[in-house]
Formats: structure tokens, sequence, C-alpha cells
């Protein structure tokens, strides 16, 4: 009888257990109650195991309810920030996920995010605690990277975007890219804007309609992308007249899929395309049908409990700084409206494979990336070849540095690699600033044939740099540095300055780079960015003659004599560049926000100067003045 008395009491526990847990532990305990051994044999050993089977379920339900108070908590404190008022808000915050991530919602696995994306939601991560970690929230941010004894223990608005794969960043003042633009090459949407789920996989839209235009006062013919070797100097016509030139071209999509294979790793895959690229049916004067083409197409593994983090496919180089670890779509780029960017922006798009691993914390990053090579030659005074990528020497050698492609790589010259460039980064996020040391080797590779018999050169370049993001007023005004210098490195500057020319003996000569760009960035409000820059970027010099001609890049022997006379062909300026700097300000002003997205407006100006080597009639300079324009719509920001 008291056996009975005892089964009858756990029995009501059991019941009165699994009603408060309700939907979240569903009907699990209660089926284990039915099966438990104890209706069936109904001993002291049983009843022992009801007891503990009570016993985790009370402990459930006390973590549940740990958990629930922490959601009302953080909905309260959002909703305080959301009606503060804009004054107090970063202009790219007003989508920022709120995520609550104490060590119950770990032990719960439970991940909080607002249900207010659209409201602003505050300047400055706000820290409860002493952890300085973050938790991506928002619907699209699953699983709850958990279970370590780093787990954040305090509570704070996420001031990365929330659909950056990294479960947890350290905060560093710097806060997130302002807006999907030319400098925000982000993938995705904010809060529930552009969010599917289909089964395990969350897709994510992105992207922008753009309509931009350039008046500039030389007829450079290369829209809002700045080519500055081109620039024209005063012997040519188009130095002498202006130009505008508007098109919709670099309207942007972007699509990321993400999938969880479990609490601590995730993998996702990025495509973003626009329609930049040149077909030979484009037609300026009609239709104005512009190719689609590949700007990134990446997948990415990330793995929260060993901090490791792998990419392959194409995306920005790891020379391209950042903004907070080593982390894609982070990159730091300027605001500005040409889609050139900057001069002295190091950059390029291209396959690699990279590995990262983060320390500390995850305040020290450390990365390695194997990037696809492309050495840019100048071989503009030799003799061209029999084919494409082929040039003779004055010893009638032979040196061919690239080929053709063909079939679907279209005509296009693929340059003759030995190997891959190889990349290393080191980046620091301390409790204010972003810090970057980088450095790359670079392998330029031909082979010089005469009849019968060749033989192959090959030479090493590289170089190093880093960069710097100064919050001086965090989320309101920061100051950027970067820069990068070496030999055969001019390809990753936005000018596209030569890596290499030859020597007498055909061989590859690595020119030397530099490059560097400074700029304050200001948001005076919620709606307005306002920002400046200066950039610069240089490049050596390596040149022999043979026989009274002059050969290589940048010898003083070349005829620069009618470089001031119009219709002149006695300039050898344009084929040897010695720098180029550039000086710019500008605004975006966004002036409709809500549920349906953004609408902005930007205005930029820019004064370029570009100073070819010293040859026989001087060093000609040229300049470039340029005022650009811009709408566009983020549909999903």
């Amino acid at each position: 009888m008291r056996i009975f008395k005892s089964l009858h009491a756990s029995w009501a526990h059991c019941m009165k257990a699994s009603l408060c847990v309700g939907t979240v532990l569903a009907s699990g305990p209660l089926l284990l109650c039915l099966g438990s051994p104890a209706m069936a044999a109904g001993d002291e050993a049983a009843l022992d195991a009801l007891e503990q089977q009570i016993s985790r379920i009370q402990s459930e339900q006390r973590a549940l309810q740990k958990a629930l108070v922490s959601v009302q908590k953080q909905i309260a404190a959002h909703r305080t920030l959301a009606h503060a008022g804009g004054s107090a808000a970063h202009h790219g915050l007003a989508a920022h996920q709120l995520a609550s991530m104490d060590a119950a919602d770990h032990d719960a696995g439970i991940a909080v995010s607002s249900a207010d994306h659209e409201e602003d939601a505050g300047t400055a991560v706000r820290r409860l605690g002493t952890s300085g970690h973050l938790h991506a929230g928002g619907p699209d941010a699953q699983p709850v990277f958990g279970g370590t004894e780093d787990s954040p223990t305090v509570e704070s608005v996420v001031g990365h975007r929330a659909e950056d794969v990294i479960s947890r960043v350290a905060e560093n003042g710097v806060g997130p890219h302002s807006r999907e633009s030319a400098g925000a090459q982000a993938a995705g949407a904010l809060g529930d804007h552009g969010v599917f789920h289909l089964g395990p996989v969350t897709l994510i839209l992105g992207g922008f309609i753009d309509a931009s235009a350039v008046e500039s006062n030389r007829h450079t013919a290369s829209g809002t992308f700045n080519f500055w070797q081109a620039t024209p100097f005063q012997n040519e016509p188009r130095y002498h007249t202006d130009n505008f030139e508007g098109s919709a071209r670099y309207s942007r999509l972007s699509l990321m899929a993400r999938g969880n294979i479990d609490k601590y790793s995730t993998i996702s895959g990025v495509f973003e395309m626009d329609f930049g690229a040149g077909a030979a049916t484009t037609d300026a004067y009609e239709s104005n049908s512009y190719a689609f083409r590949m700007r990134q197409a990446y997948l990415a593994y990330d793995n929260s409990k060993e901090n490791f983090h792998f990419l392959a496919g194409q995306a920005w180089s790891m020379l391209t700084p950042g903004r907070v670890g080593i982390i894609p779509r982070q990159e730091s780029l300027p605001e500005t409206i040409e889609s050139s960017m900057l001069v002295g922006q190091t950059w390029a798009r291209q396959l690699q494979f990279r590995f990262v691993k983060d320390f500390l914390s995850h305040r020290l990053w450390t990365g390695l990336s194997i990037e696809n090579s492309a050495t840019l030659y100048n071989l503009n005074n030799f003799t061209a070849g029999s084919s494409d990528g082929q040039v003779v020497l004055p010893s009638g050698q032979t040196v061919t540095v690239g080929s053709d492609g063909t079939g679907l790589t279209n005509n296009a010259l693929f340059p003759n690699e030995i190997a891959p460039d190889v990349i290393g980064k080191i980046a620091w996020d301390p409790h204010w600033g972003h810090y970057e040391v980088e450095g790359i080797l670079h392998f330029p590779h031909d082979r010089v044939s005469t009849l019968g018999e060749g033989k192959n050169h090959t030479a090493v370049g590289g170089g190093g740099g880093g960069s710097m993001i100064l919050p001086v007023i965090p989320h309101k005004v920061e100051v950027r540095i970067a820069g990068l210098a070496g030999y055969g490195i001019g390809r990753y500057g936005s000018v596209l300055l030569p890596d290499a020319t030859l020597k007498s003996n055909g061989a590859p000569s690595p020119l030397f780079s530099m490059q560097g760009t400074a700029g304050i960035i200001a948001h005076p409000n919620p709606l307005i960015d306002v920002y400046g820059y200066f950039g610069y970027q240089q490049a050596g010099r390596s040149y022999f003659s043979e026989g009274g001609q002059a050969y290589g890049y940048g010898n003083p022997a070349y005829n620069n004599t009618g470089c001031y006379t119009e219709l002149s062909s006695n300039c050898a300026a344009g084929s040897n560049i010695h720098s180029v700097m550039e000086a710019t300000i500008g605004a975006w002003y966004r002036f409709l926000k809500g549920r349906y997205g953004t609408v902005e407006a930007g205005v930029q100006l820019a004064y370029s100067r570009i100073h070819a080597w010293e040859g026989d009639g001087g060093a000609p300079d040229t300049s470039l003045s340029e005022v650009f324009m811009d709408f566009r719509y983020l549909p999903f920001q």
C-alpha cells in the first residue's frame, strides 16, 4: 500500500511538471513516465529512477523559466532603446539585431532576437557585464553557438550584420558598415527583410537598384569606373572636352544560403552579381545591354567550438582591409560612388582558399589565403610577337608571358603563372579600433625561346602592409588608414599599375609598388553619411637600352616631347605612369526608410592627378575632376 501511494504521488508530480513545461518540453517527459520501469516493476530502484527523471524535468523547467525572463527583459530593453529617438542611434545600426545570450540561454539552447527590426537599436553595444563577445541574432542566426566556457554572459546590441556567419566577434567600437553600397559589400538582409526558410536552409536576398552618373572635365569613356591610366594627356583631343555618362549597370543582386551542420558549425554559400561587364553586343546608343557578371561566389564553413573558419571560391582578397576579425562581407571599403572606389585602395576579387583561426576570446585572428595569381605586365615598348602574350627581345628571342583563352573563357589573355599568391594576415580587435598587418608572396613567371630551345624564368615578388580603423567617436566618427608596399603587387591597387616588365634577358622584372589611403567618415545623424579620402599609388621603374632603343618601364630615354601638343604622337607618358593621387569628398542622404527598404541619394566630388616618369621632354602630368551622382534603392535594408 505504501508503495502504491508513492507511485501515485510520483505520477501526479510527473504530470504536473509535464504540464508546466508545455509546448517546449512537449510530451517527452510524460511519455518517459509512462514507459518508466517503475510502472512495470514497482520496486525501490524504479522509484529512484522515476525521481531522477522528475528532477531532470524540474531542472529543465527552471532553465526555461529563466530564459523566458531573459526574453522579457530583452524585449523591454529593446523597446526602450527604440523609443529613445533616432538622435542617439548610429545611422548603420537602424536594423541591428538585438540578441540576449546569458548562461541560462546557453543551457536552454534558445536564441533570442528582437521583433522590431525596423526600429533604431542604439549607437553602441550596451554592456551589462564583462564579456566582450557578441552573438548574431535574428531569424537567420541559427543555431545557438554555445556550450563553451567563454559563452557570453551579457546582454548586448549586436554591432555587426546579422547575416554574418561568425557566431561571436569581439566588440571593437567600429560597428558595421552603414549600408550595402560600393563600400559595404555585404550579401543579405537585416531582420526579416528578404529572409526565407526552406527547410533547414535559410535564403537571404540582398542587393540594390543603382542609377549613377558622372560629369568630368576629360573624356575618359569609362563611366563611373575610373581607369586612371587611360586619362588623356594634353596631346589627346579627349583632354580638352568635358564628358557626361550615366548608367544603371552597377545595380547588384546577391543571395546567401545558410545551413546548420550542428550547434557549433555552419556552412554557407554566397553569390553576388551585377551588370558591370560589357559584351561584344553591348549597344551604348540604344539598348545599353550590359552583361551580367560574377562578383563573388564562394562557400564558407565556420566552427565556433574550434574557432576555425574556411572559405573557398571567389571573394574579396584577404589583402583587402577589414572592419572586424578576418571575416567575409566585413571588408573596409570607401563609401565612394565611383565603382573603382579610390586611388590606392587595396583589393581584388579572385579565387582563394582561406584558412582562419581566432584566439583570445575572438580578439586575435590569424589567416592564410592561397589566391589566384595574375601578373600584370607592361610590355608597351617591346616588339609584338606572333601571337598575343608574346614579345620579341632585341636579341631576337621570343618571350611568352601569357596566352589567349579559348571557348568559354573568351578571347582574354591569361598570364603564365607557376604558383598562386600566398597571403598571410593578423588582425587584432581590442576594445577600441581594428588593426591589421599582412604580407604577400608573388611569383612572376615567363618563358624565353629561340628556335629549337627555351628557358623558364621565375622571379620572387611580394610585400607587406596593414590597416587600422580608429573609432574616434564610436559609431559616429572614424578614421581609416591602410597601405601596402612591395615588388610585383601593383595590380592589387585600384589604379592597376603594372606588376612587372622584362629584363634584357627576358626574365620578369618585378616593379616596386606603393599604395595607401586615409580617410575620415562621419555620421552626424541616422540619415546622413559624410566622408573625405585621400589616396596615393605609385610604380617603380626597371629599364634597359640596346641598339639605341629604350625598353622596360620608366626609361628616361622615352620620348615625351609631344605630350603638350595636341595630336602629337611623341608622348610615351600614358604607358609610363609614375604616380596617381586622388582627393575626394562626398555624402549620402537616406530620405526614405521603412519596412519597404531604403532610398538614398549621394554626391561625390573627386580630383585626381597623374604623373608620368621623366623622359626626353620632361615628366608630363594630367588631371581629372569629377562630380558623381547616385540614386539607390535598397529593398532589403
